[in-house]
């Protein structure tokens, strides 16, 4: 997928350097359990990421989104309860989007820059009330696969390998009833470790970090 077509007029969706990115991003947290040990991780391989949180667990744990701010990473909104879009009214889609913004905004105190719909299913009454937020939607052109029957460690290494410069890849720190990141921190450290002599670095979306 090209995110090129995502971007605001005018500006530049990623910052330019000459290193080569790749732009880690977990899904449907923040976990009491599995955000703090996915953190461990990102800090002891100095890498950073953007975390798309769910806006009723941001309330909930508001340090952990707190603590992945000011360790570097970034935040996003993933919508107030991750809801299906595809279950609502376009009135309460609407709503998903502006109250998880608002919930973003009072943990951190600033608002997210991107929108990612829940489930990856986006609706176009959705993308206009993150437009509202000032957020840029954005999805992904890489998935961990880390959830349900798939999601089994040595699987998850295996599609963690296919990374490339400019990815924008999938991974959950959330458990939410099917995603696995427990099979995850299995291989993480691994993949981690591996990017420097890849020539890869991880940074948050549209930052240099």
């Amino acid at each position: 997928m090209s995110f090129s077509a995502l971007q605001p007029p005018g500006s530049s969706l990623f910052a330019q350097s000459p290193a080569a990115p790749i732009y880690l991003t977990f899904d449907d947290g923040p976990d009491p359990q599995w955000t703090p040990r996915i953190l461990d991780l990102l800090a002891s391989s100095g890498a950073h990421a953007t975390f798309f949180v769910i806006g009723a667990a941001a309330r909930r744990e508001p340090a952990l989104v707190r603590r992945a701010v000011s360790e570097g990473h970034s935040i996003g909104n993933h919508s107030l309860s991750h809801r299906h879009p595809w279950t609502m009214t376009s009135r309460a889609a609407r709503q998903e989007v502006l109250a998880g913004a608002a919930a973003i905004e009072d943990v951190i105190g600033t608002g997210a820059q991107w929108y990612r719909a829940p489930h990856g299913r986006n609706r176009a009454c959705m993308t206009a009330a993150a437009h509202e937020c000032g957020q840029t939607v954005i999805d992904w052109d890489l998935s961990a696969v880390d959830w349900g029957p798939l999601g089994k460690a040595e699987r998850i290494r295996e599609r963690l390998q296919r990374v490339q410069a400019g990815n924008v890849l999938l991974m959950h720190d959330g458990r939410n009833r099917h995603n696995r990141p427990d099979e995850l921190v299995k291989v993480l450290p691994q993949f981690l470790d591996a990017l420097t002599s890849r020539d890869l670095q991880s940074r948050i979306l549209g930052g240099r970090a």
